[in-house]
């Protein structure tokens, strides 16, 4: 497992992830099955977590047939504070990847630099800012709305460099330094 150098206070990165979702997605209600698919872990690993998360009363869950479905308790007196530490440090991947969701023109995108660095368990201060590279052909002008939303959400600034598939591709020494480092694929 990676160390976990986002919130060091939590358990495993799996929860940062789960509660990060939720809490920076409210309205969302979602499967056990279906918020781990989202994650990228096992249903077990997810289950096992979400279950402690219930138990202690941060998130809530509802079934519906077979389904466990699970969702942020935000009516408790800790929601607030923690969804400010949640989009401080796990908040980046819920955060960009409901902003930028159906944006056309963007083919991938890639958290890159500080931040995904602490994500990958790289050792270093708290990340001031937020780097994303976008894959596509969208115009910067027109993920300015989206991009804004998410610097509200997340505190900070995001930084976004837009490059196209075939310079993804044929790579340049930018793009060579991001491949090689630490960089976080974003659910589009």
């Amino acid at each position: 497992m990676k160390e976990l150098l986002l919130l060091p206070i939590l358990r495993s990165s799996v929860q940062g992830d789960l509660l990060a979702l939720l809490f920076l997605n409210p309205e969302k209600e979602l499967t056990i099955s279906d918020a781990a698919r989202t994650i990228g872990v096992s249903i077990p690993g997810l289950h096992h977590e979400a279950v402690r998360l219930i138990e202690a009363g941060f998130i809530k869950e509802r079934r519906q047939g077979r389904n466990r479905l699970i969702r942020a308790e935000v009516n408790s007196r800790i929601a607030p504070s923690l969804t400010d530490l949640l989009a401080l440090t796990f908040g980046p991947l819920p955060v960009l990847e409901r902003e930028l969701a159906g944006i056309s023109g963007i083919s991938e995108g890639y958290i890159f630099g500080s931040w995904a660095a602490r994500y990958s368990g790289i050792s270093g201060a708290i990340p001031n800012d937020i780097d994303v590279l976008l894959v596509g052909t969208t115009s910067l002008e027109s993920i300015d709305e989206a991009l804004g939303r998410a610097e509200k959400a997340l505190m900070r600034d995001v930084n976004v460099r837009r490059v196209t598939a075939k310079e993804w591709r044929e790579g340049s020494p930018f793009i060579a330094t991001i491949k090689k480092n630490p960089h976080v694929k974003l659910n589009l």
